[in-house]
């Protein structure tokens, strides 16, 4: 617990970041698109030059996350290589040559009376992103706020600090040489849960919106505790249905790769949903395929009669989020018994389907109410830099303002411009 006097140090900290945060984002609003592109392109070459000092705080990290014991999938997300340093530079450089959404006119239109009336894009004004383990979304979160005009202040979890501390490094570099504010992006430089707390309270009107990235109990005290607009990125818990019109051999590669690419990410396929007309013939050799991909399976009765030796699936399972080597598999009644069970489980996050029947994809894809739906494609694809934003600070599950990845023109609002001739109202 902390002391009295702690957290008032701490809480006077964050009122101060706060502040830097808001006055920041006035000039970034009005910042040129070629001076935040030459930010960004510094940022990237900064990461790369600095890419030993990256792998070095990231390696305490790493032994301090041994030394607790947590699990691999945790590690996973945490763990920086070379590449994937040099990924988080190339997902910032492209980042920098997407189109500056700040001042674009979504819609445009004259009424009656001559008034011409715009819909223009603006930036949000100050984010504050919460995430936990993965430091790239350090580099992914600050790029993605000043690409968009905003600023933002950053507060990785406490298991990635090291890591997390040297990429802002390397973004307030970019800031400084593009003559930007250095406090357009902060990083909050305390472990204490308390200044997570202090970011939920709004910072005093200085923050405009929260986006969490993180498990369940993070994203739950996010919504419970804030008094300002939260874009929430519930658990990953994803489906792929396999319809009795697939490809056997392109079902068995997909869901492979939905599963087993890399199990820690939120676009990580958990349950696997079979039609019962096709259980006779695609049952064994989909498990079959998992389980020599290194995949534990986790069955329904019906699916352990057909491949005895598997592991009994509870409902528990139905509404786990491994992130993990762990995969869920049942039988279903046909596309409508595939949407019952997605409907009843899903964190409407990312399903896929997969199906040559164009009528089965089509229902799939009118009736599955989730942010991502994919055909004949791995949930693995679920992710912002796969759809050509550059990058993403989450996917968000909710259904106001931001929904899917969130990218650039998801980190931006709207104002309406209405240009006169001297019109007055009657």
């Amino acid at each position: 617990m902390l002391d009295d006097a702690r957290k008032k140090e701490i809480q006077e900290l964050m009122a101060v970041i706060g502040r830097q945060a808001r006055a920041a984002s006035r000039p970034l609003a009005m910042a040129s698109a070629e001076r935040k592109h030459a930010a960004l392109v510094s940022m990237a070459s900064t990461i790369v030059a600095r890419k030993d000092e990256i792998l070095a705080a990231n390696a305490l990290d790493l032994e301090n996350a041994r030394e607790t014991g947590v699990a691999a999938s945790f590690l996973d997300r945490l763990t920086l290589s070379e590449n994937r340093v040099l990924d988080m530079a190339n997902a910032i450089r492209a980042i920098a040559e997407l189109p500056d959404p700040v001042g674009d006119i979504i819609a445009e239109w004259d009424r009656p009376n001559g008034l011409h009336i715009e819909r223009v894009r603006t930036p949000l004004g100050v984010i504050g992103v919460i995430y936990e383990s993965r430091p790239n979304v350090t580099a992914d979160a600050g790029a993605l706020c000043l690409k968009a005009g905003n600023a933002v202040i950053l507060r990785g979890g406490s298991d990635s600090l090291h890591s997390s501390q040297a990429i802002h490094a390397c973004l307030v570099q970019g800031l400084k040489d593009a003559g930007l504010p250095e406090h357009a992006i902060q990083m909050v430089p305390v472990a204490d849960r308390s200044a997570v707390g202090a970011m939920l309270t709004g910072l005093g009107g200085s923050i405009d919106v929260i986006v969490p990235r993180g498990g369940k109990s993070l994203v739950a005290r996010v919504q419970n505790e804030a008094r300002v607009p939260v874009f929430a990125h519930l658990e990953g818990l994803c489906h792929v249905y396999v319809d009795a019109s697939a490809d056997l051999d392109m079902a068995r590669k997909i869901i492979v790769n939905a599963k087993m690419r890399r199990t820690g990410v939120c676009g990580s396929a958990e349950t696997l949903l079979i039609d019962r007309k096709v259980a006779s013939t695609f049952v064994a050799p989909l498990i079959a395929a998992l389980r020599d991909a290194g995949c534990e399976v986790r069955a329904s009765e019906d699916i352990r009669a057909i491949v005895p030796g598997l592991i009994a699936a509870t409902e528990e399972d139905w509404a786990t989020e491994y992130l993990d080597a762990i995969i869920s598999v049942t039988l279903v009644d046909g596309i409508a018994g595939a949407i019952d069970h997605i409907s009843t489980w899903s964190s409407s996050h990312t399903e896929a389907v997969i199906a040559e029947d164009p009528a089965v994809v089509e229902r799939f894809f009118a009736e599955v109410d989730s942010a991502i739906l994919l055909h004949n494609a791995s949930t693995q694809f679920a992710d912002g830099g796969e759809f050509g934003m550059g990058g993403e600070i989450g996917i968000a599950t909710g259904k106001m303002h931001a929904r899917g990845p969130v990218g650039v023109e998801q980190l931006t609002s709207f104002k309406y411009r209405v240009r006169g001739t001297g019109q007055v109202r009657p």
